[in-house]
């Protein structure tokens, strides 16, 4: 399998009064094209900060990260967002849908700061929301749909710019079990579909829909087991 993610020797460390906490600490892991990865753990275990590096959102203190090859724990803002914008798609807890747009605006939004014409914007979009089952739900604004309906339509959003990564920072977190459960459905259908998913949860029903789970603790990466028997 080929690698698409590994983290050498990572460490995030951060001052606070007379102390240190090393919210990661010297963490080395490795992920192929086309796995589906939960990172698990306590609260203040790390998971969060980790996934922030492998988003590209923020730089480690010190280590190497390399994605599709290239080291990108030195890479400057413009270039982190470059990066971040061409090969990552993020789906968040909370969604961060913008409540005026509808759900079609909100999916282009990413595709206006890629330079991509209106027309072809919404047409991505359209074809976006169709692709999670929210095809007749264009118009309709955040207010005007369930918990489940707006994972779905950041799901889409994170979609839109055919990412090889999606990224998912407890997606689950904020809806009931039924909707849970066909979120997982999406995700499971993508990565089927070739697509690199990583996933913070600590629901541990819902990181054994995975295919592998990470669990970190105290900033240390502990366990790395495969999941024998997707649910």
């Amino acid at each position: 399998m080929a690698e698409v993610i590994r983290l050498e020797d990572i460490m995030k460390t951060y001052i606070m009064g007379d102390s240190t906490v090393h919210a990661l600490n010297h963490v080395d892991v490795s992920i192929g094209v086309g796995e589906f990865v939960a990172i698990m753990g306590p609260s203040g275990s790390g998971k969060s900060t980790m996934m922030n590096i492998l988003g590209c959102l923020d730089r480690p203190t010190s280590g190497k990260y390399f994605l599709d090859g290239r080291d990108v724990a030195g890479l400057n803002d413009d270039e982190l967002a470059h990066t971040r914008n061409a090969k990552i798609g993020f789906v968040f807890q909370n969604f961060n849908l913008l409540p005026k747009l509808s759900a079609q605006s909100n999916v282009a939004l990413p595709l206006v700061y890629a330079g991509v014409p209106e027309e072809e914007r919404m047409e991505r979009a359209r074809k976006a929301l169709e692709a999670v089952g929210l095809g007749q739900r264009l118009e309709h604004k955040p207010n005007e749909m369930s918990g489940g309906q707006r994972q779905r339509v950041a799901i889409a959003r994170a979609l839109v710019n055919n990412p090889a990564i999606v990224m998912a920072d407890e997606p689950t977190g904020n809806l009931d079990t039924k909707s849970s459960y066909e979120i997982m459905d999406i995700f499971k259908a993508l990565n089927d579909m070739g697509k690199t998913i990583v996933m913070v949860t600590h629901e541990p029903d819902i990181g054994e829909q995975t295919k592998r789970i990470l669990v970190m603790r105290d900033g240390k990466l502990t366990s790395d087991e495969a999941v024998l028997k997707n649910v």
